[in-house]
This record gives C-alpha cells, sequence and structure tokens, in this order.
C-alpha cells in the first residue's frame, strides 16, 4: 500500500503550569493513499492534536511523523511550510476564510507560497469555484457569504494545490443539516476520485460516511474499524 501519512510512536506533550498534558500518547496511525477516514472521540481524546501534528501546524514531542515519504522531524520551519503547502489541504469548522479577500482571492490564497504562474492559479480557482458551486460569487467577500458558502469556499481552498492529503476538523459542525449534507456528498465526490481524506467528526451518521473509523480515548487508539 502506498502510504500518504505515518505517525510512528507519536506523543504530543503540553505543559500547564506544573502539570503535563499527554494529548497524544504514543500514538502510531497509517493512512494509504485514496483512503478514507473519519476521527472520532470525546472531548480531549487527542482528535484535534492528532489533525494539527497531521497538518503540520504542529510538531510532535516524540516519535516521528512521515508524510509522503518526508520525514517532518528533520525539517526546519520554511521547509515544513513549504511541504504543507504542496502536500496538505486543511478545512476548518470557522472557515478561516480572509475577510478582505474575494472568493476567487482566498481559494488562490495557498498559491501564493508556489511558483504557480498568475494566470495558470486564477483558471484553477475559477474551475473548482464552479465545481462547488460558487462559480457565480467570486467577486464577494467572506460576510457576503452564508455559513454553507463560506465553507465551500474553505474546501475550493483546500483543492487549489491538488493535496496528497486533505484534513477537515468538523467541517461540518457549524452547517444546518442540509447544507452538511451537500458538504458532505462533496467529500464523497472526493474519495471517489482517489482523494485521500480524514476528517474529525463527533457525529456518528457523519462517521459513516468515511469508509474506515478511527476512534481515539485519552490520547491513545481505542479502535479502528474498515467499512469498505
Amino acid at each position: 500500500m502506498d502510504i500518504v501519512a505515518d505517525l510512528i510512536d507519536v506523543s504530543r506533550v503540553y505543559r500547564m503550569g506544573g502539570t503535563e498534558v499527554r494529548a497524544l500518547d504514543d500514538f502510531s496511525f497509517r493512512v494509504g493513499r485514496g483512503e478514507y477516514w473519519s476521527i472520532m472521540g470525546s472531548s480531549g481524546s487527542g482528535k484535534s492534536t492528532l489533525l494539527n501534528v497531521m497538518g503540520c501546524l504542529d510538531r510532535p514531542s516524540e516519535g516521528r511523523y512521515v508524510l509522503s515519504g518526508e520525514d517532518t522531524g528533520r525539517l526546519d520551519d520554511d521547509n515544513l511550510s513549504e511541504l504543507r503547502s504542496r502536500r496538505l489541504g486543511f478545512i476548518f469548522q470557522s472557515y478561516n476564510l480572509l475577510p478582505q479577500l474575494d472568493v476567487l482571492e482566498n481559494i488562490m490564497v495557498p498559491l501564493f507560497y508556489q511558483d504557480v504562474p498568475p494566470a495558470d492559479g486564477e483558471a484553477r480557482a475559477r474551475d473548482l469555484a464552479a465545481r462547488v458551486g460558487l462559480g457565480d460569487r467570486l467577486g464577494h467577500r467572506p460576510t457576503e457569504l452564508s455559513g454553507g458558502q463560506q465553507q465551500r469556499v474553505a474546501i475550493a481552498r483546500a483543492l487549489v494545490n491538488d493535496p496528497e492529503l486533505i484534513l477537515a476538523d468538523e467541517a461540518t459542525g457549524n452547517l444546518d443539516t442540509k447544507t452538511a449534507s451537500e458538504i458532505l456528498a462533496l467529500f464523497d465526490q472526493l474519495h471517489g476520485e482517489g482523494k485521500t481524506l480524514v476528517f474529525v467528526t463527533h457525529e456518528e451518521s457523519v462517521a459513516e460516511r468515511a469508509s474506515h473509523t478511527l476512534r481515539m480515548r485519552d490520547g491513545h487508539v481505542e479502535s479502528a474499524e474498515k467499512r469498505r
């Protein structure tokens, strides 16, 4: 199996005053190319910490994280940022759009850090905006969009660099049922096209959309289930 993300005996330790919190504790997890994982667990189980490590937004305190064959622990901050911009797409619950930029510009943000000709980047962003149903909203700013539309922008932004791994943290948590279903249908399409997805959710009905589910407890793997 072609491995996209490989966490090997990873721990992430935070110190709060005199207290040590092991958000991840000797944690191992492997994601193969084209797999679709949901991550579940109670509050404090380590789900968001896991996603932050996988997204190279945080570094392990111990252990190794290998992304697309590169040991992230051997990279300095600049090289880690460059790897993140090339290999990863991240979708947040709160969208994290830049309010001063319009839809097209927000989608293009990851390309600002890559050597992509502006005309090519804009064409790619326009195609993705159309794909997520926002082809007629290119000039609108985030404040002029509904929550579901903002999340569609965030999805298009996550795809614009053609990432090897797409990570989503409660991507439907702020959405109504109908809009959440539409966003999950987009994820299903991406998986059908061979994209590799890992998303955190607290809803069983959402987790069941994925082909695999990892359940966490106290920074450990509680169980891993393959559905299909």
